[in-house]
């Protein structure tokens, strides 16, 4: 295997960078780095400009959009051009929304170019699971509220199933876990309704939209209102639903309507 954890930045290689959730203060060193050394970026979508303005003024810079419920770049020809431009020399940099191992098929790609024999270093970033609900306040996991967390995604692949929400649903409520949902906006009907089969209505929800920008907003609710909440505050993507009793420290109400909305 020949991926690396060096922080030299060499022609040749590719380096999966984690940009974060968009706050440029929220990059780390490791992540700035690689892209003051890139001479090609290939950038997602959700990455901010102010992050892309670090890149050298002599980088080329490929925007290669990556957003869920939106037109995208095919990931064969992202693939294809990573592996052309580090055989041509460059210093490539894949600079991914998040975290490059969360969602952000960053095990694909290094399959793939590990398969290419090209070298691959993967600079981890901020999660926008864990940024959205740090800028509310609370916690992930909490030793009274949750003993676990996990991650999931709303955004099933074409003819795959996609999540049993109801066991998951189940699961958390008996071992007391926290949900993140990436990408659940547009299926929220139908994740709403499975996850009410396993857990009370009057379960805390989290809405955050654009976690850690200026353009942040958030609602607080209840499972049992998910959806309307959704829909009465005009949330869409990209946004982080979270699930669960650590959700309580930021919640006003618990009458399972409208509880909070809060702008930037």
């Amino acid at each position: 295997m020949n991926t690396t954890a060096s922080t030299s930045f060499q022609p040749g290689m590719v380096h999966l960078v984690g940009a974060g959730p968009g706050d440029p203060e929220l990059l780390t060193l490791k992540a700035l780095k690689a892209i003051q050394a890139a001479t090609v970026l290939l950038v997602d979508d959700l990455v901010s400009d102010e992050i892309v303005a670090y890149a050298p003024p002599t980088a080329r810079i490929v925007h290669v959009g990556k957003r869920g419920g939106c037109k995208s770049t095919p990931q064969a020809f992202i693939e294809k051009l990573m592996i052309m431009a580090a055989r041509e020399g460059e210093n490539v940099v894949r600079l991914k929304g998040g975290d490059p191992f969360i969602f952000g098929r960053g095990g694909e790609e290094v399959e793939h170019l590990q398969a290419a024999g090209i070298r691959v270093n993967v600079v981890n970033g901020i999660t926008s699971g864990l940024a959205a609900v740090t800028s509310l306040g609370f916690p992930l996991t909490h030793r009274e509220h949750a003993h676990g967390v996990i991650f999931v995604t709303g955004h099933a692949k074409p003819g795959d199933e996609g999540t049993d929400w109801r066991a998951l649903a189940a699961t958390a409520f008996s071992a007391k876990l926290t949900l993140v949902i990436y990408m659940g906006v547009s299926g929220v009907r139908r994740i709403q309704d499975e996850l009410l089969a396993g857990l009370p209505a009057s379960t805390p929800v989290a809405v955050v939209q654009n976690a850690s920008l200026g353009t942040q907003r958030h609602a607080i609710t209840q499972l049992g209102a998910l959806q309307q909440t959704i829909e009465r505050e005009g949330l869409g993507s990209p946004s982080v639903i979270v699930v669960g009793n650590v959700v309580r420290g930021v919640q006003l109400v618990a009458d399972g309507q409208h509880l909070q909305t809060a702008h930037g």
